[in-house]
């Protein structure tokens, strides 16, 4: 039997609560985890975590019977198939048929049995590849995607599209926040497939453990970058499920830009390399820039708290301690 679904206007805090049952969706990855961190330090006691062995979320079923047999008061969905370029350009129908399978069935039956609110987590490549910078909310659907990624974006574009669509027809309180590049803790450093900052990572340390003489980096250094530690996303998550209940999506990203260069010295002082740092500039540099506009969030009263140093210094720990190298 379903049970009748949280009204937007009749909300108790967020914050209030911290006995509140709390599902976070994909709470063994870069963000879910950082999310369940941050939930523990602030002393919520009852959070609902499930792998993906116990239940596969795009399983309508099992998903339906959790939902019911759990009684519900807030999701903080952050499961996702996740990949770079070559992964979304390996398996495209997996990239939109896995992710519109699981937040189709969550949002939905997060509505359905009683969740009081939803707070459903996308990414910046959800903007046309040459929207203007800084990038705002309402640059969404404007122009065309970046092709590489248009699976995984069409999803979370719909993922939007989804919790505004119960929003405006039934008065439930789901919302959307978009973060920037993110790093930290449990962040993906495989040698293939992992983003800028933790393939410097892994290069730069195994280059100083190999005592090599040079890294050399592809293209002059010139692109512009905005990096947000995954531990201020988390704090940003807490914050609008607490604060906000819009229509709008909500940009999450740190206001601040470093070229690629300035991120490759940093790492390279984090890391403690004392060789050379050498440009390829025969290879292609990606997009000039890419920044979010952040500042519907900063008008709210948010903003991060974790500098790039600091946050580079602390995602190397962690590597030195949890990966293989």
């Amino acid at each position: 039997m379903m049970e009748s679904h949280g009204d937007e206007t009749n909300r108790s805090s967020f914050m209030a609560e911290k006995s509140a049952k709390i599902f976070v969706a994909g709470h063994r990855g870069l963000v879910g985890s950082a999310v369940v961190r941050k939930l523990q330090n602030l002393g919520f006691t009852n959070l609902v975590l499930r792998s993906h062995d116990e239940l596969d979320l795009t399983r309508q079923a099992d998903v339906e019977s959790f939902f019911a047999s759990q009684k519900l008061q807030f999701v903080i969905l952050s499961a996702a198939k996740v990949g770079g370029i070559h992964a979304n350009n390996t398996y495209p129908a997996d990239f939109i048929s896995i992710n519109l399978q699981i937040q189709t069935n969550v949002i939905d039956a997060s509505y359905r049995y009683g969740v009081q609110k939803l707070l459903f987590l996308g990414s910046s490549c959800i903007y046309p590849k040459f929207a203007p910078q800084p990038i705002t909310e309402d640059s969404l659907l404007t122009g065309p995607l970046e092709p590489t990624n248009e699976w995984y974006a069409v999803a979370k574009i719909a993922g939007i599209k989804m919790c505004q669509a119960y929003r405006l027809q039934y008065k439930w309180d789901a919302i959307s926040a978009m973060p920037t590049n993110l790093y930290g803790p449990n962040d993906n450093f495989h040698p293939e497939n992992s983003h800028v900052l933790p393939a410097l990572i892994r290069r730069f340390h195994q280059a100083k453990i190999s005592d090599a003489k040079e890294v050399i980096v592809w293209g002059t250094g010139s692109p512009l970058r905005e990096f947000l530690h995954v531990d201020d996303l988390a704090d940003a998550v807490v914050f609008l499920m607490e604060k906000y209940s819009g229509l709008s999506h909500i940009n999450v990203g740190s206001g601040k830009e470093v070229t690629i260069k300035e991120l490759a010295e940093l790492v390279k002082e984090v890391v403690g390399f004392n060789g050379q740092l050498v440009w390829d500039s025969s290879k292609p540099d990606g997009t000039p820039r890419k920044l979010m506009d952040s500042s519907k969030l900063a008008e709210m009263g948010w903003e991060p708290k974790i500098s790039l140093k600091d946050g580079l210094a602390d995602t190397y720990k962690w590597y030195l301690k949890n990966v293989k190298h």
